[in-house]
């Protein structure tokens, strides 16, 4: 019986055991999409405890917690304190199998040297170690990401944010302290179905940009005036969530009269409502294309079920799902109206659906050009997804259809400073794919490709797909 957690864990034989040791423990990380507030890297904030560390924001564990039974009072009903940290005390010991409990052990390890499982019982313990810990000034914001020698991480920022943060730690920056992106996300841009509150967006996006938006044509200026804004600092990706693809097309005067009738009150069709966004993303992916941004789209999730707690506490607290509408044919169409115009960005194609990943990695085959290696990604295994079978299934498919060896790797898509060592719990299901591939005699025992393959999508392909500046070997 192996022993709890141990230096092994997830890596079954000699070769997958060699392929992490040797070659992917050490790798840096680039989180190229987080949701990490700039703020905090920005002002280095100190957390003032555990719970307001690791459970303030991390709707994960909040639904894990309410599967659990814990009261809503006792999760989001206050500022994240004791209480909240021993409801998660007492929840972790029921959640053997799912990715927290082995994420929840390795932030106790990597961080806090604690190797104790978590339980009611060990809980005074750990607080109290935790704590005594997270006082020290090599326990903020910056502190913690060098910890896990994070290079970059790209956080997600809205066209209309005025980079205030993200200026102010270009400026406050040292040498070996991680590189801070914005990530170009304009959701709100495309949300025409409430036309009040998109009037009010405009309002703020055109501030920021500085520009009057009286139509359809103002509106692409000020994004591309946002877009200018975020290349400057560092930005080389945009985000975008979407149920599904869209993919319908008019022509500019039936967007100028759609942009009149929206911003005068009116609620849109369902196909007037897709055939402006449309338009507006596909400009964003040529902006993109001209500046040699990725574009990531999110696709296949059901956001925000529960009415009555999306009334009480908003958006991204644990009450979305997987959506399974088809998204073979609008993506095709979409992706094509790019490449028609040689303005087909490098692109990341992320679904919710895992049902969806070989739909996805063919229609990624039909546009690989030759110019970008691995220029469309397979994107890594994403929220529900993130579990080791999820993030194996991912990459056999994707090793089955295009090519592994270019994958870009792991993202924490997280609004935790203690979420990182995800990377490593990735980095183990890789080395577990790979050595086992090599321990079938499947590949040759070559650890200096396969090693190299495996440092590769650790972090050097991100690092060469991403080019952000500012970014040390």
């Amino acid at each position: 019986m192996k022993a709890f957690m141990n230096a092994d864990l997830l890596l079954p034989d000699a070769c997958s055991r060699r392929l992490f040791h040797d070659y992917a423990a050490e790798m840096p990380i680039i989180d190229y999409h987080c949701h990490l507030p700039p703020a905090d890297i920005a002002a280095d904030t100190c957390f003032r405890d555990l719970a307001h560390a690791w459970l303030g924001g991390d709707h994960y564990k909040w639904r894990a917690m309410r599967a659990n039974g814990v009261a809503e009072e006792d999760i989001t009903g206050h500022p994240a304190d004791y209480h909240t940290f021993l409801a998660w005390a007492r929840t972790v010991p029921k959640l053997a199998g799912n990715p927290l409990y082995h994420w929840t052990h390795l932030e106790l390890q990597r961080y806090f040297g604690i190797d104790a499982p978590l339980s009611e019982k060990t809980a005074p313990m750990i607080w109290e170690a935790c704590n005594a810990l997270l006082v020290k000034p090599e326990f903020g914001a910056r502190a913690l990401l060098r910890k896990m020698k994070v290079k970059a991480v790209g956080t997600t920022d809205d066209p209309a944010d005025t980079l205030e943060h993200h200026r102010a730690y270009a400026r406050a920056r040292q040498p070996g302290e991680p590189v801070m992106a914005p990530s170009y996300r304009p959701d709100k841009a495309l949300a025409v179905e409430d036309p009040a509150a998109w009037k009010a967006y405009l309002g703020k996006l055109a501030a920021a940009a500085d520009v009057a938006i009286d139509s359809y044509k103002d509106l692409v200026a000020a994004l591309q005036k946002r877009h200018d804004a975020f290349h400057e600092l560092g930005c080389r990706a945009s985000d975008h969530a979407l149920l599904a693809p869209i993919a319908s097309f008019v022509s500019e005067q039936a967007l100028e009269g759609l942009f009149a009738k929206f911003i005068a009150g009116a609620v849109p069709l369902p196909e007037e409502a897709e055939a402006f966004k449309t338009a507006l993303l596909l400009e964003i992916g040529r902006m993109n294309a001209r500046r040699g941004w990725a574009m990531q789209l999110h696709l296949a999730a059901l956001r925000n079920l529960n009415t009555a707690m999306f009334a009480r506490l908003g958006p991204d607290t644990g009450y979305d799902a997987i959506a399974d509408r088809p998204i073979a044919e609008k993506l095709a169409l979409f992706l094509d109206a790019l490449q028609v115009d040689k303005l087909l960005p490098k692109t990341i194609l992320y679904s919710l659906n895992p049902n969806d990943l070989e739909v996805l990695c063919t229609i990624m085959g039909c546009f690989q050009d030759g110019s970008i290696p691995g220029k469309l990604q397979s994107g890594s295994a994403w929220w529900f997804n993130d579990h080791i079978e999820g993030m194996r299934q991912q990459m056999v498919c994707l090793a089955n259809i295009g090519l592994l060896s270019r994958f870009v790797g792991m993202l924490t898509d997280s609004r935790s400073f203690l979420s990182f060592p995800r990377h490593e719990y990735f980095r183990r299901i890789l080395c577990a794919l790979v050595g086992g591939w090599m321990e079938a005699g499947e590949i040759p025992a070559d650890f200096d490709t396969f090693g190299a393959m495996v440092r590769d999508i650790s972090y050097n392909n991100a690092k060469n797909y991403f080019a952000i500046p500012g970014v040390e070997d």
